[in-house]
């Protein structure tokens, strides 16, 4: 395989109340555990890029990010430089049914271009695309001038747009590129993986008040 693959985890996740989108389950097993299984099939090796310190586990490699506070642009950056190989596919870790033949896909697209990608009526998905390792020289210009917006890339590279119609042949839109930034997305994600997870809200839990001392008291 001449690919590499990416997992970008370095998301402040906001609106999850800052949990590690990567550790959270859907079905059986975590997003992380599900994207590693799926994408050693279609690339080698597989970086972990950002997020919480942690073992990657499974010969995965663990990658700091090289700008950090910069988004996902310092992500990208981040596991293009540390690529080995002259194509690069990388994934949000929010992405829980991705698959290895969508996957493919999007390998096969980026060979000749600089960045493949599917576009649909919501717009550019670039947190799930193949981009070549040139790419990040550009990238580097960008984050220098602070212009942290993937999609300003696009601009100065030679891009593959891949339209719903082939995106269907692999299956259902929604679900492949269906990612989790609330914790309505979390509970749908369980429902479309036939399951229920626990609960989760954009807040950090209060902390619990010690034995034998009342709770602290806020204003209202």
């Amino acid at each position: 395989m001449m690919c590499t693959a990416a997992i970008l985890a370095g998301g402040r996740a906001r609106r999850l109340g800052g949990r590690d989108k990567s550790a959270l389950a859907v079905g059986a097993r975590s997003i992380l555990d599900r994207q590693i299984a799926v994408l050693r099939e279609v690339a080698d090796p597989v970086l972990l890029v950002g997020g919480p310190a942690r073992e990657s586990g499974g010969g995965v490699r663990a990658v700091p990010d090289r700008y950090p506070g910069c988004g996902p642009l310092g992500g990208l950056f981040t596991a293009l430089e540390a690529a080995d190989t002259p194509q690069v596919l990388v994934v949000a870790c929010d992405l829980p049914f991705l698959t290895a033949p969508f996957l493919r896909m999007l390998i096969e697209a980026g060979r000749d271009v600089d960045v493949a990608l599917v576009r649909t009526h919501d717009g550019y998905h670039p947190l799930c695309a193949s981009y070549a390792r040139s790419c990040a020289a550009p990238i580097r210009r960008h984050l220098d001038a602070g212009r942290l917006k993937v999609i300003d890339l696009l601009e100065e590279v030679r891009v593959r747009a891949i339209t719903p119609q082939e995106v269907a042949r692999y299956g259902r839109e929604e679900m492949l590129l269906f990612n989790i930034n609330t914790p309505d997305d979390y509970v749908r994600a369980g429902e479309l993986a036939g399951r229920a997870v626990d609960a989760i809200t954009s807040e950090p839990p209060a902390p619990r008040a010690r034995a034998g001392r009342p709770a602290p008291q806020t204003n209202a």
